[in-house]
């Protein structure tokens, strides 16, 4: 018994900082073509369409890059369905046969909009990516857990609210998020725009870990410094755009942060790639007005980025971080005297 589990603990060790850069040597241009080739191919037919999107891919990556790549371009993200599903959730939350019974219903009627529609929530997209994946002959797996936006109710964030994907390559974990992925939805029209972002592909881990947080800790891909979910609910909130221009976020290491009057306050991050360190901005927010600075300090060592800013008044500030027109990151600051 304890062998099978010092087993366990090394295969998710291993995994540590498993990520896209793993495979700078594939071209996925001709998977990408696959998956823009199959649009008009439904999902009436699973096996068909993962046969058509992965027949002439020659390596795992490719194939399942083609199908998270279709999955992500031709799956709208549902809002109003996953307005429903958060009434419910918490209408039955507290009695548990009728939450089990509206739960089969529920995913029925996922099930059914996914296929008809091609329209569906969190679940139905790492679902269908899982599907997919498996009909290849892929290890992949669909993790539930927490994820965290800059609309998500911390205080409220008592049970799982979000799905997302694990794919085995070579061997080795990679995390993805299809959902997140996708699109962007406007929450007053309900329209959908796709929007395909690449960063939430094979996803840098520790990156990953500020704003998923897997109900089973093990699918975090981290070692023994991995985030708990204290501090997950404590992390400050990053953006999509963070996915496309950021390694690893360091610090600040909470949303909330106390501060001095004339306190140096550090930002560090691990960019992706060198950047022009004028492109970098802050938006400080007092509540009645906001406007955009330069830091104090901007320092680009190869591509760790290190920012310091200052108050000079006392008060709460919103500060949101911009590298060009792409917002990274938001905290909050008490600054007193």
């Amino acid at each position: 018994m304890k062998t099978i589990k010092l087993v366990l603990i090394l295969m998710f060790v291993s995994q540590t900082f498993a990520q896209l850069s793993d495979f700078n040597d594939i071209n996925f241009m001709k998977a990408d073509s696959m998956a823009l080739a199959c649009k008009n191919v439904g999902l009436h037919n699973l096996p068909l369409l993962t046969q058509k999107l992965t027949a002439n891919l020659k390596t795992d990556v490719e194939r399942f890059r083609a199908i998270y790549m279709w999955v992500c371009t031709n799956i709208e993200n549902d809002y109003p369905l996953y307005l429903q599903y958060e009434r419910k959730n918490k209408r039955f939350k507290n009695d548990s046969l009728k939450y089990s019974n509206w739960q089969n219903d529920f995913k029925k009627t996922v099930f059914k909009t996914l296929i008809e529609d091609q329209k569906t929530i969190c679940t139905g997209y790492a679902y269908l990516v899982k599907t997919l994946a498996n009909l290849a002959g892929l290890e992949c797996s669909l993790i539930h857990g927490f994820g965290k936006t800059s609309t998500t109710n911390m205080d409220k964030l008592e049970s799982p609210n979000h799905s997302w994907n694990a794919i085995k390559l070579n061997n080795k974990w990679y995390l993805c998020d299809p959902t997140w992925a996708s699109g962007l939805q406007n929450p007053k029209t309900f329209v959908f725009n796709f929007q395909y972002n690449n960063g939430y592909f094979l996803a840098e881990p520790k990156l990953f870990a500020v704003n998923h947080f897997p109900a089973n800790p093990e699918w975090l891909l981290l070692d023994d410094n991995a985030p708990t979910f204290t501090d997950f609910l404590n992390a400050p909130i990053i953006y999509g755009k963070a996915y496309t221009n950021l390694k690893v976020h360091n610090s600040p290491k909470s949303l909330y942060n106390v501060v001095k009057k004339y306190e140096h306050v550090i930002f560090e991050y691990e960019l992706q790639n060198s950047i022009n360190c004028g492109a970098v901005k802050l938006i400080i927010d007092n509540g009645h007005s906001n406007k955009t600075i330069r830091p104090i300090s901007t320092t680009l060592t190869n591509t760790s980025l290190v920012l310091e800013h200052e108050f000079n008044s006392t008060g709460f500030y919103d500060v949101h971080v911009l590298i060009g027109d792409d917002l990274i990151s938001s905290y909050t600051f008490e600054v007193k005297s």
